[in-house]
């Protein structure tokens, strides 16, 4: 009789059959997005459960709004979050590169090579070609830091579908960028949570800004106050501006109206209190964390104060790194060293919204961003490229060092490769030898999205670096392999690192599973039978 190890309905796959399971779910996941790499690159439509529309060509959104089940595939979509997560850029290439990597591998796995063997060899390689990127890297000089980092943006901004503002919308990003970064134990930090994005539908991309100071998404409480303030002393108070109920039960009778009217009368002293407490620290504009009293807002309207309540603590930290003000629990503690500054503090009407605009903050370590559009699928994916560009400019921020691309980078580390392969002897030369060539998917396919013959194109790259023209790679724009450092053409060193080491880590991981155990999950709750026939349910697959 058979012994039963496993739960009855687990699929099990072992040995070769495995592997080509793995390998053909990861190079489906690469086809998928190969279509999108590049300034000529196209985009997808994607349209979830609830029939909400979502086009973009960005990568990891692509493969993040996919339903995906097989778990390989999974690790693919993984990989590709892992490379928005560390530098915001290069998905779309991690991905490719990994199931090319994965796709050569079959070949070599047909001819009885051990995948051991395959591993070993793309990480020799891996190895060899990040030294080979650390020397061909260029330093970011001081003198034209602001320069280069709007090309890298430029750069980045090519593939977003926003080529008419690009250049403008690269210069919003450097600004913000370099109006945030610090130095941290002698290193600068460009920390782009700081950066506060708004977006609003309506108007046209060229109306995008950056605002030195924040925007808050609320409305001065009361119409009486003031809705613009020059030189504001801003206060941020994280405390309700209203009396606080006993936490205890307690009863009080009332014999006569006159002292119900002290009960009130009493009330009212002590708002008002607090709003002399904030009068006499020199506020003009208060931030609450919390509520305030309508007789509270009467005495600060009456004082010229402008108030808003209910304000997000993301907000008011971001609102105290911009104006240098102290978030403060009591009014007792409130004095006018604890008060921001900005030159303006202004509620408008942005699109059919009104917001308090706080702007001409001194040295802020917190901005934001204004981003506006005609549609809001537009919107979406403007806001997405500025993510990206952001990104791309806190890596060479954090990182001064910065290599071609159009392709010209991989092309490259490709001829390295080549030569370095014949230093090895067994079969790792081999594996060697097809990671050079997987290298050059990425200027193949940027060939391929942009309708010139890839054949050509890279019989001409491997050329003009064999005679030593580093900088050689694809104009899409003018269709031509031309120097992309004259073009400025150029992408962070940092993102091309991360794409190596991701795409070999994923690859060799794949290749080493010979072994998937999917089992059903239970179909209901307690007591529910196994999954129907047809498949599993989603996220009914395991992985050992």
């Amino acid at each position: 009789m058979p012994i039963l190890v496993l739960k009855e309905g687990t699929e099990h796959k072992t040995g070769k059959d495995a592997q080509k399971n793995n390998i053909a779910a990861a190079v489906a996941i690469s086809e998928v997005i190969k279509s999108t790499l590049g300034p000529k690159g196209l985009d997808k439509l994607m349209v979830d459960n609830l029939g909400d529309v979502t086009i973009t060509n960005d990568g990891a959104t692509v493969l993040d709004e996919m339903q995906i089940d097989h778990p390989t595939a999974k690790m693919m979509v993984q990989l590709a979050k892992a490379q928005d997560e560390k530098v915001g850029d290069g998905t779309t290439s991690t991905v490719l590169i990994a199931g090319t990597l994965l796709k050569v591998a079959q070949e070599l796995l047909e001819q009885g090579i051990h995948p051991t063997v395959i591993t070993k060899g793309y990480n020799l390689a891996m190895t060899k070609a990040l030294g080979v990127l650390e020397s061909a890297a260029i330093k970011i000089p001081d003198a034209d830091q602001k320069k280069v980092l709007k090309n890298l943006a430029t750069t980045c901004m090519n593939s977003k579908g926003v080529l008419t503002e690009k250049e403008m919308l690269a210069g919003v990003c450097v600004d913000a960028c370099l109006a945030i970064t610090e130095q941290r134990d002698g290193k600068k930090v460009c920390d782009i949570k700081q950066i506060q994005i708004i977006k609003k539908e309506g108007k046209s991309v060229s109306e995008t800004k950056m605002v030195a100071g924040i925007i808050v998404d609320k409305e001065v409480v009361s119409m009486a106050m003031p809705k613009r303030l020059e030189n504001a002393k801003i206060a941020l108070i994280d405390a309700a501006l209203e009396i606080t109920k006993t936490e205890f039960d307690a009863e009080v009778k009332v014999k006569d109206p006159t002292q119900m009217q002290a009960f009130l009368d009493e009330e009212e002293k002590m708002l008002k209190k607090m709003v002399d407490q904030i009068k006499a620290a020199g506020a003009t504009v208060v931030f609450c964390q919390k509520g305030i009293d309508d007789v509270a807002q009467t005495f600060l309207a009456q004082a010229g104060i402008m108030a808003i309540r209910r304000v997000k603590k993301s907000d008011m930290d971001k609102l105290a790194r911009a104006t240098h003000a102290r978030v403060i629990n009591s009014l007792r503690d409130l004095t006018a060293g604890d008060l921001g500054a900005a030159t303006l503090a202004e509620e408008r009407k942005i699109g059919k919204d009104m917001m308090i605009f706080i702007e001409g903050c001194k040295n802020p370590k917190s901005v934001s961003i204004l981003i506006r559009a005609g549609t809001e699928h537009v919107l979406e994916e403007l806001e997405r490229g500025m993510h990206d560009a952001l990104c791309v400019v806190a890596d060479a921020i954090e990182s001064p060092a910065y290599v071609p691309g159009g392709g010209a980078i991989e092309s490259e580390l490709a001829a390295s490769l080549r030569k370095y392969k014949d230093t090895y002897s067994g079969r790792e030369q081999v594996a060697i030898e097809l990671f050079a060539d997987v290298l050059e998917i990425v200027p193949a396919t940027l060939a391929e999205n942009g309708g010139i013959d890839p054949v050509n194109t890279i019989v001409e790259l491997r050329s003009k670096h064999k005679e030593g023209q580093k900088g050689a790679g694809i104009n899409l724009f003018t269709g031509k392999v031309e120097d992309m450092l004259a073009a400025n053409i150029i992408q962070p060193k940092v993102v091309i690192e991360q794409t190596l080491r991701s795409a070999t880590e994923a690859a060799s991981i794949i290749l080493r599973i010979d072994d998937v155990i999917a089992s059903r999950r239970s179909a209901g709750g307690p007591g529910g039978g196994p999954g129907g026939p047809g498949g599993m349910p989603p996220g009914g697959e395991d992985m050992d």
